[in-house]
């Protein structure tokens, strides 16, 4: 039975790579930071026979022990400070977890695993392209990050492209643009959006706010993403993958889309109100990604559209805003 290791487990794509791996019978075992919540209790529940860890990004003694306690076969390294608006409020965090949080991992590895058995998936990023200089981006294109999150993730990118050549280890990065879901956090703007109008469609609330409405993103499933990785870790050779739909849609799209598929008029103005607060320092208008050697290397391609993709986030919203009294 193979073993993998999974950092960021609770988050959106631990709770999806986690139901893939068991479904192809891994033993899966998680990082957590010690700190017991409910979306923990939830995970619990829903994986009872995934093993947790206490452990952090920033506590290299701790990955050295883990590492060598499970000795895992993968390590899938998800774990990140991932809200890019948090990153601006504190970039020296997300520099430590995020950046080198990632180098962390990849030493620790190397310190355990002295004959590079272990195969690593390195959680890359369209944020990194910032501020693109070709449409669509591919795994040539120039980086050019627009904030501490991007910019960490371009450390932890090139970190991961110096393990491999220096010492020979298995490091795959998955540059994965916007993926959604059933699991993402009520932060993201794409969250917000489909459960505000959850809440809208039930008549708990008028309105909500947001940003700047312009920005376009390439958005997929992140159920079919998790795919991607396995995928990269499976192959002969290590390698870096642009992980998209290749398509791109604004966020007033986004919204558009939320309010037909709850059953109200698209009429943004109506529901959605601008709040400067949303707006970042420097923000990135179009990311669109060439997931042309996913597809002909792994066999990749995502299976939803983007309309069944935000379809799926309402109904999940409905059903959960239609059972809570709040």
């Amino acid at each position: 039975m193979k073993k993998a290791f999974i950092t960021g487990i609770l988050g959106q794509d631990g709770i999806h790579l986690t139901e893939f791996l068991l479904s192809k019978d891994y033993e899966v075992h998680g990082l957590i930071n010690g700190q017991r919540n409910s979306n923990m209790n939830s995970f619990v529940v829903k994986f009872p026979s995934v093993k947790l860890h206490s452990g952090d990004l920033t506590d290299f003694s701790s990955l050295v022990r883990l590492i060598d306690l499970v000795h895992p076969h993968e390590v899938y390294n998800l774990a990140a400070i991932s809200f890019v608006g948090m990153s601006f409020a504190q970039p020296e965090l997300t520099a430590n977890v995020t950046g080198l949080g990632a180098l962390r991992v990849f030493e620790a590895v190397k310190t355990v695993d002295k004959e590079s058995h272990i195969r690593i998936y390195q959680a890359s990023s369209s944020e990194m392209f910032g501020k693109v200089t070709q449409v669509p981006q591919n795994e040539s294109t120039r980086f050019h990050p627009r904030s501490p999150y991007g910019v960490a993730k371009v450390f932890a990118h090139y970190a991961a492209q110096n393990y491999r050549e220096a010492y020979g280890m298995f490091i795959s990065s998955g540059i994965l643009f916007n993926h959604e879901g059933e699991n993402r956090g009520y932060e993201f703007v794409t969250r917000k959006i489909t459960s505000n109008v959850a809440r809208i469609k039930l008549g708990k609330q008028p309105n909500f706010s947001l940003g700047s409405l312009h920005p376009k993103r390439d958005w997929g499933y992140a159920g079919d993403y998790v795919h991607a990785m396995w995928e990269m870790l499976q192959i002969g050779a290590p390698d870096d993958f642009i992980i998209a739909t290749g398509e791109a849609h604004s966020i007033r799209e986004f919204v558009e889309c939320a309010l037909i598929a709850a059953g109200l008029e698209p009429e943004t103005e109506k529901y959605v109100t601008l709040d400067p607060a949303f707006i970042r320092p420097a923000e990135v208008d179009l990311l669109i990604g060439d997931a042309t050697k996913a597809k002909e290397v792994l066999g990749w391609s995502p299976t939803k559209s983007f309309t069944e993709l935000v379809g799926l986030m309402v109904e999940n919203d409905l059903k959960l805003e239609s059972q809570s009294k709040e």
